[in-house]
């Protein structure tokens, strides 16, 4: 798809598409007042530019639309026919039963300390890995922990968004 494709999509469409990238409401209305762009470029310094005006509930919203991490029946499940999110976590489909059942501890000690899933850009990262770096987050105060989330899911977006495009 062009950008100039994406810009001229019926309103309806193009928020079908914003929600695979991101679920926070907010960012896809956002997104949907921002005037046609030039280029990729503009698109993704605009999306991140909104998604860093949005709120703390707003960044929550968007995390609720992932699978958590490991959960290979929610991932079936919430993200049967997504054009985007199928691959993200693929490495997993190789960890261990052990490392299966540490992610499962670890997400669960996650949500239970910062009361949202754990998000991760978890493209190209081992399960192992993903383990290490929830182990390292729980770490984090709550207000920090916010912040490295919301980062995580401006990655994710961006990923998605290029997949639109087919970069």
């Amino acid at each position: 798809m062009t950008i100039a494709e994406f810009d001229h999509m019926e309103p309806s469409i193009k928020r079908t598409l914003l929600l695979q990238c991101c679920g926070s409401s907010a960012w896809i209305d956002k997104m949907l007042k921002m005037p046609p762009v030039e280029d990729l470029i503009d698109l993704f310094e605009d999306a991140e530019e909104k998604w860093y005006e949005c709120n703390e509930a707003d960044w929550k919203e968007a995390f609720s639309h992932h699978p958590k991490i490991g959960d290979m029946d929610a991932l079936r499940k919430k993200f049967s026919g997504d054009l985007f999110a199928g691959d993200e976590q693929s490495s997993i489909n190789q960890a261990s039963e052990k490392s299966l059942t540490l992610l499962a501890e670890a997400n669960k000690r996650y949500e239970e300390k910062f009361g949202y899933i754990f998000i991760v850009c978890a493209s190209g990262k081992s399960a192992d890995e993903m383990i290490d770096i929830l182990n390292s987050r729980l770490q984090n105060a709550p207000g920090e922990e916010i912040k490295i989330a919301m980062d995580e899911q401006n990655k994710i977006t961006k990923l998605r968004l290029e997949k639109i495009f087919e970069i």
